[in-house]
């Protein structure tokens, strides 16, 4: 099977590449694509994220193995592309170069049968639009609620009538608890 993907750059202006590639292929192909695509050098790593519909982050898959036993962590040339994506599961997050946070959203856009496919040469590039920019787009990491306002939340009409709610009410007296101890 010949899997077409759309890569998209995390950036305000459109940057994007479509890619086909077989589904026996590994990750570590789908990277080498990637970064060939977008004219990058390839002198830094980089990882896969598998992620839900709404591209939150899940487990990570590395290029190489960074853990404390070698060989414990699978790294992308362990995972053939159908293992991962398939009509289902269609969507990955790809960043290059950790430090500086390249990051794309990947996604299985169609699956071909081989014979089908135009695509004589795989992987192979098929469509690009865009320039990639100069430095990597920069991220903002803070929280949507305001650093100013951090109770903006509670920012309800005040009723001085929510805090008579319990006047006159004697609590814990009304259970005779000094007449037991």
């Amino acid at each position: 099977m010949v899997y077409k993907f759309r890569v998209i750059l995390d950036a305000e202006d459109d940057v994007l590449r479509d890619i086909a590639i077989l589904d026996t292929d590994t990750l570590e192909d789908l990277h080498n694509v990637i970064i060939n695509s977008f004219g990058f050098d390839g002198t830094e790593g980089g990882s896969f994220f598998l992620c839900d519909d709404n591209w939150n982050q899940e487990d990570e898959i590395p290029l190489f193995d960074m853990g404390d036993v070698p060989g414990e962590d699978k790294i992308m040339a362990d995972f053939k592309l159908s293992d991962l994506l398939y009509e289902d599961q269609t969507k990955i997050l790809y960043i290059y170069d950790p430090f500086v946070n390249w990051t794309f959203f990947v996604e299985l856009a169609a699956i071909e049968k081989e014979e089908d496919s135009d695509e004589k040469e795989l992987p192979t590039l098929l469509f690009a639009h865009g320039v990639l920019p100069a430095e990597a787009p920069a991220k903002n990491y803070d929280d949507p609620i305001s650093k100013d306002d951090i109770y903006g939340d509670f920012d309800d009409d005040y009723d001085e009538e929510d805090f008579d709610m319990f006047e006159g009410d004697e609590g814990f007296n009304d259970f005779d608890y000094d007449d037991r101890y």
